[in-house]
């Protein structure tokens, strides 16, 4: 077996922590990204609105998809203790098991909203939300890591329940609650999770 060269050697050694590093990057599980929701091609476009006229307010919304977007508006009214206006897309099953992140692609008003995720198919349930700030009239992808959701109940804090878990997501919707009465309009173009993804 012929003998390897000094300067061989050398390059070898040079070489060595790039092979590993390779090896390294082969291995490792890669981040991807998933649809739950693309409003240019949409295959469920069965949305709820759900106002404070449950609770007795006057806020209104609706919830429409025009030219691949989907636009989320309305008015919110302080009055009869109200404030708030949502939707939701109806329950169903995800397969986002290694999800760690929300992406979302919006346009907006410079309005304060929520992004909402459920883990419960019944109407009345806890949900959990993350607040994104928009820019007027600019689209914007969010970023909305699942590990700063809040659980909450109409309103109120829930400190008990169990972290998100997107393996048990059944519902993601949009809520306005900033306490300022007023028009408001969000678009929405799509909505990904993000995290070490299979995808389908």
């Amino acid at each position: 077996m012929p003998e390897i060269s000094a300067g061989m050697k050398t390059i070898l050694k040079f070489l060595e922590p790039l092979f590993l590093l390779l090896c390294f990057a082969m291995n490792a599980p890669s981040a991807s990204e998933k649809f739950i929701f693309d409003f240019q091609s949409p295959t469920n476009t069965a949305w709820q609105v759900v106002n404070d006229d449950v609770m007795g307010g006057v806020s209104s919304s609706t919830f429409r998809i025009t030219d691949g977007v989907a636009v989320f508006r309305g008015a919110v009214s302080l009055e009869n203790n109200g404030g708030f206006a949502s939707v939701r897309s109806l329950p169903a099953q995800y397969d986002l098991r290694d999800a760690d992140s929300f992406v979302i692609r919006v346009r907006g008003d410079g309005r304060r909203y929520k992004f909402t995720a459920r883990m419960d198919r019944s109407f009345d349930s806890a949900i959990y939300q993350c607040t994104f700030t928009t820019r007027n009239g600019e689209w914007t992808e969010q970023r909305l890591p699942m590990k700063d959701f809040v659980a909450s109940f109409r309103g109120r804090m829930l400190a008990d329940e169990p972290a998100l878990n997107p393996a048990r997501l059944t519902s993601v919707g949009f809520l306005i609650s900033d306490k300022q009465a007023g028009a408001f309009q969000l678009e929405i173009a799509w909505i990904k999770a993000s995290g070490s993804l299979e995808k389908k």
